[in-house]
């Protein structure tokens, strides 16, 4: 049970990854944690989720004044700020950063902001750590798939993330950092599939990128259980990667469009985008092991590895999304599986486009 009378502060706690993560926590699946504590700069996406958890006779006032009572803690804050991050880590066993600037686009528009928020953010958090001494136990950053290999601002600055962590270890050696890095969560915030379901319920066309891009598929439980995982299991500067399908966009789009007259449109790549997203280079894969269900990927600093016994190589080459595609049918099959198909009833304010 190894949340049970922890203190965790999750960064980004309102994002799609950050609330499923705290729901899990909040139930207790694996112990059930003294405090909940969610940093993030939103007003608005905290009070919503709030009163989520809220009984509807307790007022807001009530609400905002046990705020720092209540197991579930709210922190208007950034991880920006270093003094709002000294502020919220003081009190915590576990550290999970998951603020993030995460859209591709946006972070091409905007580099600079993308390097504050996911590296000096993540800096900020190991800095705190190491000069104020706070007696963290765990840090846990989320990486994602784009970060490997990277030609894009935002894989670019968290590949920097992942490294700002995984040296921290050096210096703090009561301090246990590790990572985890995954690819696109079905249905999160911002992706692909919230944006068919639209264009399906307004009529089409749905829009794809490229045909044979292909993406690594998973759902917001599952990055969870990757989070668990690394904190139970990983080891210091270790890169936890789940074993997760991967799919063509095209085949996404089709399998939500399903016997429905609405057409496809190819819009052509966007800024900063690749075909194939990979998990674990083919330089990484030199020191890729097996943990149970899940990759880790070693850390390459040698101060790390020490008095660590030897093991097998996990994989023989780099591991894309290229790689083990999905048909249709089995793309249709893991949309179901996780309730993501629209159905009838979704479009029935619109019910011209039942075809």
């Amino acid at each position: 049970m190894i949340f049970k009378d922890k203190t965790i502060l999750v960064t980004g706690g309102t994002g799609s990854m950050g609330k499923n993560l705290v729901h899990r926590l909040l139930a207790g699946e694996l112990g059930t944690p003294k405090k909940v504590i969610v940093l993030s700069r939103d007003e608005a996406k905290q009070h919503d989720m709030r009163m989520s958890y809220l009984n509807r006779r307790v007022t807001t006032d009530e609400v905002i004044f046990n705020n720092f009572l209540n197991v579930l803690e709210f922190r208007i804050g950034d991880v920006r700020s270093y003094e709002d991050v000294c502020s919220a880590i003081k009190g915590a066993d576990i550290v999970v950063n998951a603020a993030a600037l995460k859209q591709v686009p946006t972070c091409e528009y905007f580099p600079v902001q993308a390097v504050l928020t996911n590296c000096m953010g993540a800096y900020n958090i190991v800095r705190a750590v190491e000069e104020q001494g706070y007696p963290v136990d765990t840090v846990v950053a989320i990486s994602t798939d784009k970060a490997c290999k990277p030609v894009n601002v935002m894989g670019m600055t968290k590949a920097v993330q992942e490294r700002v962590f995984v040296a921290a270890n050096i210096l703090n050696p009561k301090t246990r950092f590790v990572c985890v890095r995954y690819g696109n969560v079905l249905a999160s915030r911002g992706s692909v599939i919230p944006l068919f379901h639209d264009q399906i319920r307004n009529g089409g066309p749905v829009t794809i990128t490229a045909p044979e891009m292909t993406r690594f598929l998973l759902s917001l439980d599952d990055a969870v259980d990757t989070v668990f995982a690394a904190v139970k299991e990983a080891r210091r500067g270790e890169t936890y990667i789940p074993r997760a399908p991967s799919a063509t966009v095209i085949n996404l789009g089709r399998a939500l469009i399903g016997s429905r007259d609405i057409s496809l449109k190819t819009v052509g790549i966007r800024p900063g985008e690749k075909m194939h997203e990979i998990l674990i280079s083919e330089e990484e894969m030199h020191h890729c092991v097996r943990r149970g269900g899940y990759y880790a990927i070693q850390p390459m600093l040698p101060e790390l590895r020490q008095g660590v016994a030897p093991e097998p190589n996990a994989l023989e080459k780099e591991y894309s999304s290229g790689d083990d595609v999905l048909d249709l049918a089995g793309t249709a099959t893991l949309l179901e599986k996780h309730h993501l198909m629209v159905g009838d009833a979704d479009l029935g304010e619109r019910p011209e486009l039942l075809r």
